[in-house]
């Protein structure tokens, strides 16, 4: 299956979720994985980096306003396994 939500569809959703993660391609970015047939969620917080994979059908149906529950918990918890990781060295 081909994406059929747009990188800019997925980064709006996201922010209006998810206020607090900042600006799309500064700390948090989105990607189409062509191998996986899936969007990639980039983190970045305090120097610490994660992803996460996305199906197309759940950001499509949350873009449509049917169901964002698991596009909601799978960020959420991104965002959570990044500040429980050890801080960055210098």
């Amino acid at each position: 299956m081909d994406k059929t939500i747009e990188r800019a569809e997925l980064c709006e959703k996201l922010q209006k979720i998810y206020p607090d993660l900042g600006q799309c391609g500064i700390n948090v970015n989105a990607t189409w994985d062509d191998d996986k047939k899936a969007w990639v969620v980039h983190l970045v917080k305090n120097g610490k980096a994660l992803n996460t994979y996305l199906e197309d059908k759940e950001i499509e149906d949350c873009v449509e306003g049917k169901e964002c529950v698991n596009l909601a918990l799978q960020i959420g918890e991104l965002k959570r396994d990044i500040d429980l990781m050890p801080p960055t060295r210098q």
